[in-house]
């Protein structure tokens, strides 16, 4: 039976040429560029709550640096480190391999070294702490919206709740919509180069991890606003389209969760500006409404204010 640190040195331990020092010590030792501000940002995964316990190892792995990296994005970082701890029930090496495979596969992809972390025996749990760097006064934070701000989201919206609603049959989808679907559950792409280029552009920002109105409502809390939202702008997959009709679906794209794409304020200015970079980035980035001086969140559709039940998920609600 390999001991926690044969299974650290096997899966973890890789070259970390951006850090002082990496893996094996007390602590990791850094050094952020010259000029520069450090972001940080935590997120757990528990099993059975965040991802299923039949899910691919390599899938989860992917998916526990993904949400971590949106938050980097958010704050118009480039991710730079991160640290993993994991409990395991066991020393499941296939498992391990799978997931070590998943998590460095989205790390290489960003230039994001491990330098730490720890293992235990335990529930299926999952933290990665995840350090970027951003220029000073450039981070995109959430209180900088103003009044009069554009709303923007970039990518399409609920096609992962759509996903885990068809699992739970709140909803049927034919085999083909669900195999569209599934990716963006399982395999979030963090959009840390949207957040990157949105540096200087976007007076306010946030990923989309607990439903749009969820989200946007922080945003609203920290910058003392309100907004107007129009639901025919929201930007919809062909599947989510074929399905928009049902109560579950519009739920999913406004309170769904999971989505990970950005959700950003800017000056209406800055329109033609934000459009070219959708095409630079050949990333949709879509106006979905305007900030308002006036508190409180009104979602309109064909001119008429919805209802609006569940805003988002939360840990704690009954």
């Amino acid at each position: 039976m390999p001991s926690e640190f044969d299974l650290i040195r096997q899966y973890f331990t890789r070259p970390t040429p951006g850090a002082i020092l990496g893996v094996g010590d007390d602590a990791a030792l850094l050094q952020v560029s010259p000029g520069m501000e450090l972001a940080v940002s935590v997120d757990m995964l528990v099993a059975g709550q965040h991802f299923g316990v039949a899910d691919g190892p390599g899938t989860v792995g992917h998916k526990s640096l993904a949400v971590n990296l949106s938050d980097m994005a958010a704050m118009g970082a480039a991710p730079r480190w991160a640290t993993l701890a994991l409990a395991l029930p066991a020393a499941d090496e296939k498992w391990l391999r799978g997931f070590a495979g998943g998590f460095f596969g989205l790390a290489g992809k960003f230039g994001v070294e491990l330098i730490g972390g720890d293992t235990t025996r335990g529930p299926l749990n999952i933290c990665v702490q995840i350090m970027g760097e951003v220029p000073p006064g450039q981070a995109l934070r959430r209180d900088g919206a103003r009044a009069g701000d554009e709303i923007w989201v970039s990518g399409t919206l609920g096609n992962a709740a759509l996903a885990l609603a068809h699992y739970q049959r709140r909803v049927e989808l034919e085999h083909r919509e669900a195999a569209a679907m599934l990716p963006f559950l399982h395999l979030p792409q963090p959009r840390v180069a949207a957040g990157i280029a949105l540096r200087g552009v976007a007076s306010a920002a946030i990923d989309i991890s607990d439903g749009l109105l969820a989200d946007l409502g922080h945003i609203l809390e920290r910058s003392g606003l309100g907004a107007e939202i129009h639901f025919e702008r929201l930007p919809l997959h062909a599947v989510m389209r074929r399905h928009i009709a049902l109560e579950v679906a519009q739920n999913c794209v406004l309170a769904g969760g999971d989505d990970y794409e950005l959700c950003f304020a800017a000056p209406a200015a800055r329109h033609e500006t934000i459009l070219d970079l959708a095409r630079q980035l050949e990333l949709p980035l879509t106006c979905i409404g305007h900030m308002t001086a006036e508190a409180g969140l009104r979602l309109l559709r064909a001119g008429e204010i919805m209802t609006i039940g569940t805003k988002g998920f939360d840990h704690f609600a009954a």
